[in-house]
């Protein structure tokens, strides 16, 4: 899914109360710039942080393709499904949980593999995760081909290269939102 502009995801009051969604306050996100201080903290990940604390939204641009796979939906952050049905772009609380959490179990099971996420990694911890389970032979093959379709003409892999931490600080933003009764807004 290509867009012109970049995405955003935007906290917002849930319901909405009038024709317009109501952004979150950034004080609502406030704590995220604490970690942003931490000495130890990746660039990346102090950067994203810092970004909610301030505006209480998610540059998600750079996120999209590894969401998608991740969840097994296209289009998940830009909210397609709910643009469809309702005409809004939004993901509501129970849609952030449900991105929370998958989410919160990839950085979980990426831990053996270090703090730097990279396609490879990702196509690991998820083979790992559905080799496991019921259907393994069908879900591997899916995935394959999710992998595959991914990769660029001449077959090279995307140049993912995310810190773990910033995945975690992610998905935090999502579970907030859950937590707190906001919706998502994507703008773009």
């Amino acid at each position: 899914m290509a867009h012109d502009k970049g995405l955003d995801n935007v906290a917002v009051h849930w319901p909405r109360t009038n024709q317009y969604y109501d952004p979150v306050a950034p004080a609502e996100f406030v704590d995220f710039g604490a970690i942003a201080d931490a000495p130890e903290i990746a660039a990346p990940t102090g950067a994203l942080a810092l970004h909610i604390a301030k505006t209480g939204t998610v540059r998600a641009t750079a996120y999209t393709e590894l969401v998608d796979l991740l969840l097994g939906l296209d289009g998940v952050l830009y909210a397609t499904d709910a643009a469809a049905e309702d005409e809004d772009p939004v993901i509501d609380p129970d849609g952030c949980a449900w991105i929370a959490g998958g989410l919160e179990r990839f950085v979980e099971g990426h831990e053996k593999h270090g703090d730097l996420v990279t396609f490879d990694t990702v196509a690991q911890v998820m083979r790992d995760a559905v080799a496991s389970g019921r259907l393994a032979e069908q879900q591997l093959r899916w995935l394959d081909q999710r992998l595959s379709a991914l990769r660029d003409d001449a077959g090279n892999a995307p140049h993912w290269s995310f810190a773990r931490s910033e995945l975690a600080i992610l998905a935090g933003f999502y579970r907030r939102c859950a937590e707190r009764g906001y919706a998502v807004f994507a703008d773009y």
